[in-house]
């Protein structure tokens, strides 16, 4: 039995959940989210939680997948009770970020602009410029979104431009030293 799968997912204020033919629906005042409970997991609501169980007799891989069903169930609660966010800056002269609707136009230093259509329920938020906040209520969403978004113009060691992570720290290299031979 995994600790993690043990431990009750209490459902916030809000925010129902409803389980019905291995399928579990997520709604809250952010949005909406479903997922496909695993072969030998089980979810049910009880007393304002929602209790993960595996039957590891039925499936032998049914055990594995215990913990990461809870973490999973726990991540849609949250996310269309209170969403999750991804904070990315632009670094470089030039550089800059505008959204119009759900595309986010890029300007970063190639001979044409860089326009992403954003999927349905993310939204990026742009502040000063060159601070780009991407929102959404599906975790693995936010940060695939946040990911596609960085490797356009993924940061260079040597000045360290590029779109970076606000926490992402880029281990810088030295240049090449004047006069050397």
């Amino acid at each position: 039995m995994s600790r993690v799968g043990k431990v009750p997912v209490k459902i916030a204020q809000g925010v129902k959940v409803e389980i019905k033919n291995n399928q579990v629906k997520v709604e809250g005042p952010k949005g909406k989210l479903s997922r496909e409970l695993a072969r030998g997991i089980t979810a049910k609501v009880e007393n304002g939680a929602v209790l993960v169980t595996c039957d590891a007799n039925l499936v032998a891989h049914a055990s594995a997948l215990h913990g990461l069903t809870r973490t999973l169930i726990h991540n849609m609660v949250h996310g269309v009770h209170t969403g999750f966010t991804k904070e990315l800056d632009i670094v470089g002269v030039g550089y800059r970020a505008a959204t119009k609707g759900n595309v986010l136009t890029m300007s970063l230093g190639y001979s044409h602009p860089v326009d992403y259509e954003l999927p349905a329920g993310i939204t990026a938020k742009v502040e000063n410029n060159t601070h780009l906040v991407v929102t959404g209520p599906d975790k693995i969403l936010v940060g695939m979104v946040a990911a596609k978004i960085r490797s356009f113009k993924k940061p260079e060691p040597y000045q360290g431009k590029g779109i970076k992570y606000v926490d992402e720290k880029i281990i810088r290299k030295q240049g090449k030293a004047a006069g050397a031979k």
